[in-house]
């Protein structure tokens, strides 16, 4: 009996894989199983692999996830083939997936998409989808290649008995190891282990991926296929977080939704312009003008004007994040409030959301998005059309573009507003149009508007080094530019007899140099820390002024419409409360729960930045206080921006929006 015992041991295991074999295969397979997900990207591989060359880290970041894959699956399977096929079929999948996504939708694969399985199936029935075939059959053939090797050629299998029967030098055949389930879930545990401390440590790195030299750093797209689609993917899952709040609860949020009439506002042209950069920081007192040197004439004759309501919002960063201040202001969400550490908030948007677009576009409205700039930035191409624009406008797609240096100009952009005004009339309906300009941007250097441009002096009562007084002249030409924008659209909506209301403000405070160099030279308390200032936001506060033509304050009953508002003296409100401002003022009240909801928070507090709150009698209270409080006011706040949270969160990741 012994000697069959042997026979069929040896029938068994004839073409079994030593585990020396076993290891070499696993490194062999893990390299070509990169290199064939590298080449399902969309650039060529030989373009990837140049890179590569130069920069030979990108090489072990794209191989180690698969290989520590694949180890782990070997143990599992204990064959290395059969787990060479499932990772090669796994991986080379998303791959392909990355460059179909990229090809139609100019965004890459993100881990959070396994999440949208559902919406993935509607949206390939949207988009002409063109399969790369070849690629597709080349995947297959290659994993039932592996599953056949995997029939050939199995595994011997770890034990840790036949280890110690070696140690020992006793008969390994009364040890034999039969399926070593043990060794097989420890060995596939200890691999996933190490994987998944990589992702969030090496991988999760923002330093070591900033590190690697890409052709344009802000194009996604682009950054995965010059990095290469494993190394990024694994990336990813650390980045763009939106933290689930304490206490969230999806049935609870699902019966916020509940309620909304459409058609109940004014039939009242609204447009948005977003000003890149846009301040009144030379109204500051370090700053001597005249009447006539005085860079924002328009926009002071603007804010004595009875039909303007103005004021400052507070937007979510300083001297950058334009992105982040567009999508608080339309959805009336809060990036900062997102996550504890730093997020995108356009780059979280992966769903339908309900925004200014959607509220508007029910009634009837022809619903515009338009910005100067590449489509991809920001993802704001897909961004907008989730947010519900109708028509969406990017440099690529506007004729005869006119530039001053390397910026698409301010007076350009007016002119566009003002031909999508016209064709809104021509249709019939009113327009809702949100417009993100980028002249202004920054930096602020003497060659921005091309060598040997000339700039009108600045005069400041500081004593400012030349390389601050040049950003300085700089910027301000923008801002005089801007304020000739602001100008330009009044003077055309007050000739105009259909009723139209136009907003217009800044994005964030300009960039003036490292450790904010400017804002020191000049004295301005943007420079010093938040709790030594006696304006504790003012690095976030932007201008804005929201002015309605003849015809709509009629339309809107103005001074009436106004004092519902309760807006606080100062005027001073959240970005993410502009939408609901609107809103009430064009009488849209009732329309929208969720926006309902934030005309009622902005009455408790106007301000909500952060763990800053600024309450509606002007009184400031950090959170750290409020937290101490237990009063009825204080305990209404707390429940009130709690709702917030978990409203927004749900709106992000469960609310079926059409």
């Amino acid at each position: 009996m012994k000697g069959l015992y042997v026979l069929k041991e040896k029938r068994i295991y004839k073409r079994e894989l030593p585990l020396w074999g076993s290891l070499l295969a696993a490194v062999l397979l893990a390299g070509c199983i990169t290199l064939l997900a590298l080449w399902c990207q969309p650039n060529a591989l030989r373009t990837v692999l140049a890179g590569f060359k130069t920069q030979p880290l990108l090489i072990v970041l794209n191989a180690l996830p698969i290989g520590l894959l694949l180890l782990a699956f070997a143990f599992l399977f204990r064959n290395v083939f059969y787990s060479g096929a499932l990772v090669n079929f796994f991986v080379c999948a998303l791959s392909l997936a990355n460059r179909v996504k990229i090809e139609v939708r100019d965004e890459p694969v993100f881990p959070r998409d396994f999440s949208l399985l559902r919406e993935v199936g509607s949206a390939i029935q949207s988009y002409d989808i063109r399969y790369p075939v070849k690629a597709i059959a080349v995947v297959v053939l290659t994993t039932a290649l592996l599953i056949g090797l995997g029939v050939l050629f199995p595994s011997r299998p770890v034990s840790f008995a036949a280890l110690k029967a070696k140690l020992t030098k006793r008969d390994t055949v009364a040890v034999f190891p039969g399926r070593c389930w043990p060794e097989r879930i420890v060995g596939a545990v200890l691999s996933f282990g190490v994987l998944t401390a990589l992702i969030f440590s090496v991988y999760a790195s923002n330093d070591l991926y900033n590190s690697f030299r890409v052709s344009n750093a802000y194009y996604v797209p682009s950054v995965f296929n010059e990095l290469g689609f494993p190394y990024c993917f694994c990336h990813q899952f650390t980045t763009y977080p939106v933290d689930k709040p304490e206490g969230f609860s999806k049935s609870e949020a699902a019966g916020w939704e509940t309620g909304g009439q459409t058609g109940l506002g004014k039939d009242v042209s609204v447009i948005l312009v977003m000003n890149e950069a846009f301040s009144d920081l030379t109204d500051q007192t370090m700053f001597n003008w005249t009447e006539e040197t005085d860079p924002l004439p328009n926009l002071h004759a603007l804010q004595k004007d009875p039909h303007t309501l103005s004021g400052h919002i507070v937007v979510p960063g300083f001297a950058g994040g334009t992105a982040n201040t567009e999508f608080d202001a339309l959805t009336g969400m809060q990036t900062n409030a997102l996550s504890v550490t730093a997020t995108s908030a356009m780059r979280v948007v992966n769903r339908n959301l309900d925004s200014l677009f959607r509220v508007f576009g029910a009634d009837g409205y022809h619903t515009s998005f338009y910005h100067p700039g590449d489509a991809w930035f920001y993802n704001r191409e897909n961004v907008y059309r989730w947010l519900g624009a109708e028509h969406e406008v990017f440099a690529k797609d506007m004729k005869d573009l006119e530039y001053k240096g390397r910026w698409v100009t301010d007076d350009y952009m007016a002119g566009l507003i003002e031909e999508e005004f016209e064709t809104a009339v021509s249709e019939g309906r009113p327009l809702f149009n949100y417009t993100t300009t980028i002249q202004n941007h920054m930096s602020y250097t003497a060659d921005k508007y091309g060598e040997g441009h000339t700039f009108a002096p600045v005069s400041t009562t500081a004593d400012i080094s030349p390389e601050t007084r040049s950003m300085l002249e700089v910027y301000t030409e923008g801002v005089r530019d801007a304020d000739a924008m602001l100008g330009r659209l009044t003077a055309y909506f007050s000739d105009r007899e259909e009723p139209v209301v136009l907003v217009f403000y800044g994005d964030h405070l300009p960039y003036l140099g490292d450790n904010q160099k400017g804002y020191a030279e000049l004295g301005s308390e943007v420079s010093i820390p938040e709790n030594e200032r006696e304006d504790i936001l003012c690095s976030y506060k932007t201008p804005y002024v929201l002015w309605a033509n003849d015809a709509a304050a009629d339309t809107l009953n103005w001074n009436e419409a106004v004092a519902a508002l309760d807006l606080p003296e100062d005027g001073v409100l959240s970005a993410a409360f502009l939408g609901s401002v609107l809103l009430d003022l064009t009488g849209r009240a009732g329309e929208s729960p969720w926006f309902d909801f934030l005309s009622s928070l902005r009455r408790i507090a106007p301000v909500v930045q952060k763990k800053t709150y600024i309450l509606a009698d002007g009184s400031v209270l950090p959170q750290r206080i409020l937290n101490e409080q237990t009063d009825e006011a204080s305990m209404e706040l707390k429940a009130a921006v709690r709702k917030w949270r978990c409203w927004s969160y749900y709106k992000l990741k469960y609310a079926d929006v059409g």
